[in-house]
């Protein structure tokens, strides 16, 4: 298990290994525009992960292939539904694009 911090509402939730950072968002009524359902093919749920990207799965050719073509991107920028979680260290993420709706 990893605790999750979603910022900027700061609340913190448990997340199991191997659950997508976009599954443990929305099973915790955390508001995540996620317009093709974890696919890789739209980038609505672009996120930065503030700490722990040790903790995440690494990015694969599909997600870096989407990040590529959003604007606003960074070293900190991930898909919430392509990060699994590792289990190994705590992440504290930042939601983006829209009111903090938490």
């Amino acid at each position: 298990m990893s605790l999750l911090t979603v910022m900027p509402s700061g609340k913190t939730i448990e997340v199991a290994e191997g659950t997508s950072l976009l599954a443990a968002l929305l099973g915790a009524e955390i508001a995540i525009p996620h317009k093709c359902e974890g696919q890789a093919k739209c980038g609505s749920c672009h996120i930065f992960v503030q700490e722990g990207r040790k903790g995440l799965s690494k990015v694969a050719r599909e997600e870096n292939e989407k990040l590529d073509s959003i604007v606003g991107v960074g070293s900190k920028s991930r898909l919430a539904c392509q990060a699994k979680v590792l289990g190994t260290e705590n992440i504290k993420i930042e939601l983006l694009g829209f009111g903090s709706g938490l």
